[in-house]
């Protein structure tokens, strides 16, 4: 179906289906982030795994009080999965929103339902960045293999990481005018929330401040799972937490600014 016929009257039990076709195609349609997830990912793994060398670490679970002591090459590997799904499950979901806003007010004007665009929206962004999650779990193998539990708690890891910079990619682009603000703040913002969450060369790890970023609850409950065989199901939901918020205040402002303010006499 073309972007014209979409524009028609539909009945609303068809709105939906043709509402998350085109979200979901918006967000698989962009090719420089195709490459960088099938290309940059492993190339990064490569190099952090070369670099990291795997000097011991000590990490603090939170959650518990134990400190463990892990293979920091290992440990650099987690937060290169999440540094690398911040950046493209963020830049995704933002480049899509933000191209799309048009049309869906448009959709808006034609007689879609808003909380039909809305559900359509967030769930094409769960499913694409749920994709790029497992992608980037699964490249994560050839370097390191660990116990199939250790393996689910990074993929929970890098997926609550990723539902949380999809939905700052959904807020930047209802929200910032300009395409490189969103990127910046993206591409800026991950690379910091994530290096911090690594002891190696960062002085501020294991310092109670590192709770107050998104990655925190996603990288303690990955390390948790995969060096201490240790659940920390209230750290996976603080990402989720994190994830709600920022997706809850783009879809406020995305129905903002896609409502009909047409009057008829």
């Amino acid at each position: 179906m073309s972007a014209p016929d979409a524009l028609q009257p539909r009945p609303l039990y068809g709105q939906f289906p043709t509402a998350l076709r085109f979200c979901v195609r918006d967000q698989t349609r962009n090719r420089l982030a195709g490459l960088l997830l099938v290309l940059f990912v492993p190339v990064w793994y490569l190099v952090m795994d070369a670099l990291a060398g795997h000097t011991p670490l000590d990490f603090k679970l939170y959650a518990t009080g134990e400190v463990l002591r892990v293979d920091g090459g290992r440990l650099t590997l987690i937060s290169a999965g999440l540094n690398s799904v911040t950046i493209i499950a963020g830049f995704v979901v933002f480049d899509a929103v933000r191209k799309a806003l048009a049309f869906d007010r448009r959709l808006v004007f034609s007689g879609y339902r808003q909380s039909t665009l809305i559900g359509a929206k967030s769930l094409a962004v769960a499913l694409v960045v749920g994709a790029i999650a497992l992608y980037t779990a699964l490249a994560i193998l050839p370097f390191w293999r660990p116990s199939p539990g250790g393996w689910f708690a990074v993929l929970a890891g890098l997926t609550a990481i990723a539902l949380t910079y999809g939905a700052l990619g959904l807020l930047l682009g209802v929200l910032v005018k300009h395409d490189l603000e969103g990127f910046f703040l993206i591409i800026m913002g991950g690379l910091m929330d994530t290096f911090l969450q690594n002891p190696l060369g960062n002085p501020l790890a294991n310092k109670p401040v590192l709770e107050w970023f998104p990655s925190f609850g996603p990288m303690q409950f990955a390390v948790g799972g995969s060096f201490g065989h240790t659940a920390l199901w209230s750290h996976l939901a603080l990402g989720l937490v994190w994830a709600a918020a920022f997706g809850a205040a783009g879809l406020v402002i995305f129905r903002a600014r896609t409502r009909n303010r047409t009057h008829h006499g």
